[in-house]
């Protein structure tokens, strides 16, 4: 079957990608390794968030959702979510047993940062 079941769900939108990753990895008791180049961020919100200086993994993601899935059903996962107009889907990482209870980036260039989640205020939502 290309049906499976989902080991993890988590909505972004209060903290955004890098408080859900976090949690996932604290709660799971997993390391999380996320591929910088594969995260769907819109330019427009990436020009904003350089001008302000805000992350934009820390920013509210709104209709998200990152799901933890056995590696096998990943591609036909994303693929359904396609077909129903969620052109956004896509495999942004992969659970390790390395490092438990962190999220680790790998930028655009190769090198690796710690994704910590945000402290003090955060940004708020605009509805």
């Amino acid at each position: 079957s290309k049906y499976c079941k989902i080991h993890a769900a988590k909505d972004p939108t209060r903290g955004g990608l890098a408080m859900a990753l976090n949690e996932l990895a604290e709660k799971s008791k997993v390391g999380i390794i996320v591929y910088e180049d594969r995260i769907p961020v819109r330019e427009e919100v990436e020009a904003i968030c350089e001008m302000a200086g805000i992350d934009p993994l820390a920013l509210a993601c709104e209709g998200r959702v990152i799901l933890g899935v056995p590696r096998e059903y990943a591609e036909n996962i994303v693929e359904e979510l396609r077909g129903k107009g969620y052109k956004d889907a896509s495999i942004i990482g992969e659970v390790t047993r390395e490092n438990p209870g962190r999220v680790i980036l790998e930028t655009s260039i190769g090198s690796h940062r710690l994704i910590l989640p945000p402290t003090g205020e955060l940004v708020p939502r605009i509805c």
